[in-house]
């Protein structure tokens, strides 16, 4: 079914249609994997069944090196014929967190079978976390209304109604509770502090929102006070307690394509002012980011042009690489239209976008983009396929025979064994690929199939490889 103008009657604008597939993308619970870690005085509950227990063993096992700040509350025969009392052993479960951990919020993660038996999570949270004395978030995340990397998403909208509004406190006192702020001070004296501080422009206050890594929330934190931008906050924050004051009238940006929902919540709930932007991915979309950030606030960026065009020379090793190449994506993350930007940027042409989920609106600066860079390259505009059918898809892939398909890993190793190099769309999400040096990390992962490629031509293997393909 078509949503949008055909390509064929409007040559100049994108494409859009939905195949109405099933979500073939990881289950959204696994956002515990980098939840857990970016919020260190969390807990995370995920309650479902023996399944989502085996999928976050297997999963997500393979990332954990020290004891885990998550566990699952398995459901058994009695729950789910409602002949057990939900309460008390949630209870009981938490409690027990309680003693062992003592954290400062428990995220109640709801899956699939808590939808299908329509358990009150919601009900039940306020009075257990009365009686317990802990905080009690609660996020569905399930994979029957979300594709993988919305679970993070769920949670994030449901921590921006804990968000603390302004309390009669000293101003120095609210710096000092701000996370971001003790990240940038580490190590400096209050005289240093007091200087930096006189180089922000005055403007309204900004929170960013999504969950990045320590070392890259302070890369892009510092590319904004270049211009003069001060971040106010991050949601979330490195612990619970430090959650950023969200007032009515703030700005706020989000920093991924997959945070429509909290994006929405913070507007409506909270009354926030969205800056629709380009996402800060590669070194176009960090300039664009910054760029549309400076424009709110009618600041004059200085420095981006010299910035991005160094960036720009230090790619060009992998840029070489996959220049004038076709990537295909079959859609997983989300992520999708960021990364074909930008690899469109690089000289590759894309001829279909899938991805499981679109909102127009708050991806509606990166599709302009999107459509502008591909205008400024001289490439077709891509087909862009939402919930695409992956039998649909790989008969695309077979006629269309790209030189890479960015998959999810249940694709991978089919078509690989019939001789289409792939690569893992999962991997970009637990990659640090955001703001201008985290660029070359997005390159070397993608131009890794193709160098793997070059080194087994050099070794004689690629007859070998073309032989088996043909069988």
């Amino acid at each position: 079914m078509t949503v949008a103008q055909s390509q064929s009657s409007n040559p100049e604008s994108l494409n859009f249609e939905c195949e109405t597939g099933n979500y073939h993308t990881f289950c959204p619970i696994s956002c515990v994997a980098w939840l857990y870690q970016k919020i260190e005085d969390s807990f995370f509950l995920v309650i479902g069944t023996k399944t989502c227990g085996y999928f976050l063993q297997n999963a997500m096992g393979v990332m954990i090196f020290a004891e885990p700040r998550y566990a699952m509350a398995e459901l058994e025969e009695g729950d789910i014929s409602a002949k057990l009392n939900d309460y008390e052993e949630l209870k009981r479960l938490c409690l027990q967190i309680k003693r062992d951990r003592n954290p400062s919020v428990i995220v109640w993660i709801g899956t699939c079978t808590t939808e299908i038996i329509k358990m009150d999570l919601e009900g039940l949270a306020p009075n257990l976390e009365e009686e317990i004395g802990i905080p009690i978030v609660v996020a569905r995340a399930n994979g029957l209304d979300y594709a993988f990397t919305q679970g993070e998403d769920t949670v994030l909208a449901a921590m921006a109604a804990r968000c603390p509004k302004e309390a009669p406190v000293a101003q120095s006192d609210k710096d000092e509770r701000s996370g971001i702020k003790k990240l940038l001070n580490f190590g400096k004296k209050k005289e240093e502090i007091a200087q930096e501080e006189s180089e922000y422009v005055d403007h309204p206050p900004l929170v960013l929102f999504g969950s990045l890594p320590d070392p890259v929330v302070t890369q892009l934190s510092l590319e904004l006070k270049k211009q003069g931008i001060k971040v106010s906050g991050w949601l979330p924050a490195k612990r619970f307690t430090e959650l950023p004051v969200i007032e009515e009238g703030y700005y706020v940006s989000g920093i991924n394509p997959f945070l429509s929902r909290t994006a929405t919540t913070l507007m409506r709930r909270r009354k926030c002012k969205l800056i629709g932007a380009p996402f800060p991915i590669g070194p176009d979309g960090s300039r664009a980011w910054i760029e549309k950030i400076c424009s709110v606030f009618g600041i004059t960026p200085k420095g981006l042009d010299e910035r991005e065009a160094q960036i720009w020379e230090n790619l060009e090793d992998y840029v070489k690489l996959i220049r004038g190449k076709s990537v295909f994506f079959m859609g997983d993350n989300l992520l999708e239209i960021s990364l074909a930007r930008f690899l469109i940027r690089c000289g590759m042409t894309v001829p279909e976008i899938g991805i499981p989920y679109m909102d127009k609106r708050y991806q509606a600066a990166e599709l302009a983009f999107l459509e502008k860079t591909c205008k400024d390259m001289g490439v077709p505009l891509p087909t862009i396929v939402e919930k695409p059918d992956n039998y649909n898809q790989l008969q695309r892939i077979k006629e269309i025979k790209p030189d890479l398909v960015i998959t999810g890993m249940a694709h991978a190793n089919p078509l690989e064994a019939r001789g289409i190099n792939t690569k893992w769309s999962v991997e970009f999400t637990f990659a640090q690929i955001h703001g201008f040096t985290n660029a070359r990390d997005i390159l070397e992962l993608v131009t890794r199939p193709l160098r793997r490629n070059n080194s087994l031509k050099d070794l004689g293997w690629d007859k070998l490889v073309k032989e088996e393909a043909q069988v």
